[in-house]
């Protein structure tokens, strides 16, 4: 039975997508069959999903990928239950009765929020949404910068919320916007050990917070 993983954020620009693909080629390197699932209609995930296709000419197969509308989602997903290890769901940067598709069918809930007072206030409503579902999000401190006082104040805040914050954060690297342009995670980027260290610190959160 798949696990499904959706990552959700009210606000745009928080490096959702770029994270969604980067913990599925992590999760699909660690030999588990993973499903991608786009129902953000600006369609970022499947671009990037194409220029992966058409970088290896179709031959590395380690990911599925499918678009969805928002209430399509939890029968796309439904279709990946038995074949794979994991659908990870990608959806629009708004919060609003669309989500909850999404939110019910999930096994796990991911925020990530950049380190501004502005993410943090975003990330408020996906929360509410998802405890009236009753789930508990592992939000991620995303785009951070090492050592700055708004990055350790915004890390702080979110044990306040309705979250867990998660131990692993990820810096804001340039690496992150190269690989996605060329198709590739991190982890196969060169020159990105560091990123790469840190989605694979992340992933390993996340496994045993689901106790796989």
């Amino acid at each position: 039975m798949a696990t499904i993983i959706t990552l959700a954020q009210q606000k745009g620009g928080s490096g959702k997508t770029t994270l969604c693909a980067n913990l599925a080629v992590e999760l699909a390197a660690r030999g588990h069959g993973v499903a991608l699932l786009d129902s953000d209609p600006q369609g970022s995930l499947g671009r990037w999903f194409m220029t992966r296709y058409e970088r290896t000419k179709g031959l590395q197969g380690d990911l599925t990928f499918s678009t969805s509308s928002a209430w399509g989602v939890s029968y796309e997903a439904g279709k990946y239950k038995d074949s794979h290890d994991f659908v990870l769901i990608d959806t629009p940067p708004k919060i609003d009765s669309d989500l909850r598709p999404a939110l019910k069918v999930s096994d796990l809930v991911v925020v990530p929020v950049t380190a501004s007072q502005v993410d943090l206030w975003a990330t408020e409503g996906v929360l509410e949404m998802a405890a009236r579902d009753g789930k508990r999000p592992l939000a991620v401190l995303n785009r951070a910068r090492a050592g700055t006082n708004l990055t350790a104040s915004v890390q702080a805040a979110l044990s306040d919320l309705e979250a867990d914050p998660a131990a692993s954060i990820i810096a804001n690297r340039v690496a992150y916007a190269e690989a996605m342009g060329t198709g590739q995670g991190v982890r196969e980027y060169p020159g990105a050990k560091a990123a790469a260290a840190e989605i694979a610190a992340l992933v390993d959160e996340i496994l045993g917070r689901l106790d796989l």
